[in-house]
């Protein structure tokens, strides 16, 4: 790992609790969250597996699942050069460069840019809102990041799709109120749906996430997992959560 990694304006380093990785982050840009950490929890990477993360931000979910899988190596594509370029040096500082490549690029260009059936394993965090209501600067980077300004949830399913392997699996994390639109998409494109897992702030309120696995050209039939509750009590997550986190 490096420590000469160069930190430009607002940013900061935070420690992953993973193999001693760190990420470097931006507090006026937009910081990964919860769901990004869940994901990487419940994506799955066999020994060997090539891996891309669509809009990965500032690197966050390669970066951990380099650290959880045996993955052969990982690739992120992220449309916004300064969180790429944030992904870039996080890569760096954690001496990652062989096992992580951080793309620059649109996710509705990934085939073009990596060539159909190229990975055997996608995940993606994508923007989860369609709407522009209530944006003040839909080209700011955290409305980029919450809404589907630059790409939507076909072209996240549609481009996966062609870039997985026959076989291959794909790995979503998003809302439940969009849940009958993605496994829609998922049937149409030959995704087929094949785990799922709802997230629970607390065991009495209604889920407020979402996690999918489906297969490329898989047989149909889906087990629905046992759900994942995030919070014990107020500020005390349970001890699934610690788990994923590495707490």
């Amino acid at each position: 790992m490096t420590t000469d990694v160069l930190l430009k304006e607002n940013e900061r380093i935070d420690d992953l609790q993973r193999n001693h990785y760190k990420i470097i982050q931006d507090r006026e840009r937009f910081c990964f969250g919860m769901d990004a950490v869940l994901l990487s929890g419940f994506a799955r990477a066999q020994e060997g597996s090539r891996v891309l993360d669509l809009g990965t931000g500032t690197g966050i979910i390669p970066i951990l699942m380099e650290a959880k899988t045996k993955a052969a190596h990982l690739t992120g594509l992220e449309i916004q050069p300064e969180s790429a370029d944030m992904a870039k040096r996080s890569v760096e500082l954690n001496g990652l460069e062989e096992k992580i490549a951080i793309v620059t690029g649109d996710i509705k260009e990934a085939v073009g840019l990596f060539g159909a059936a190229s990975f055997d394993v996608v995940t993606c965090n994508p923007p989860y809102m369609t709407e522009h209501h209530g944006l003040t600067n839909p080209h700011g980077p955290k409305a980029i990041a919450r809404h589907e300004l630059l790409c939507t949830l076909e072209d996240v399913i549609s481009q996966s799709a062609k870039l997985l392997v026959p076989g291959g699996n794909f790995f979503l994390v998003h809302r439940p109120f969009r849940l009958t639109e993605i496994l829609v998409l998922l049937h149409e494109y030959r995704l087929e749906p094949k785990r799922m897992k709802l997230v629970y702030p607390f065991v009495d309120k209604e889920p407020n996430m979402v996690l999918i696995e489906a297969n490329r050209g898989g047989k149909s039939g889906m087990k629905v997992e046992k759900p994942l509750i995030v919070y014990r009590e107020p500020g005390v997550y349970t001890d699934e959560i610690y788990d994923i986190y590495g707490y």
